[in-house]
């Protein structure tokens, strides 16, 4: 039983941090690592599935953004928002593999909702690189231990 809830507040946390909170995945991922009670492929894969689902709730919000974007939960400002459409207008969909970059990887996959970038693609993108973060984040943990 512990265990299932060590994974599902990484899980968690991991959503989290991909959506409206202030929150890093990231430090309880090094942590788990750290501790070496838990398989490093689930950890990795417990985490990535949580942050890619929090990236697809910032591209569902995106698609509903104009009803949405006043309200004060909102997960990105108007500035971070401003910010990432430019973003996306010079570089396109390959800006989504920097969904995993702070201050900008989120506003990016809210803007992908809003510019109504396919599900198809949007999907393979965030994933490689958020599951590509917490591979290299691992294997820089992994290496100092």
């Amino acid at each position: 039983m512990t265990d299932l809830l060590i994974y599902l507040g990484l899980f968690g946390t991991a959503l989290a941090a991909a959506t409206i909170l202030p929150m890093q995945s990231e430090a309880a991922l090094v942590a788990l690592l750290l501790s070496g009670s838990y398989p490093v492929w689930l950890l990795i894969a417990v985490a990535s599935l949580g942050n890619v689902l929090g990236s697809v709730v910032n591209w569902l919000l995106g698609r509903g953004i104009e009803r949405l974007r006043d309200r004060p939960w909102f997960p990105a400002k108007a500035a971070a928002l401003e910010r990432a459409q430019r973003w996306y207008a010079r570089y396109g969909k390959w800006s989504l593999l920097l969904s995993w970059a702070p201050i900008v990887g989120d506003p990016l996959t809210v803007v992908a909702g809003i510019l109504r970038v396919p599900f198809a693609v949007f999907l393979p993108l965030v994933t490689l690189a958020k599951v590509g973060r917490y591979l290299v984040l691992a294997a820089l943990t992994l290496q100092w231990t």
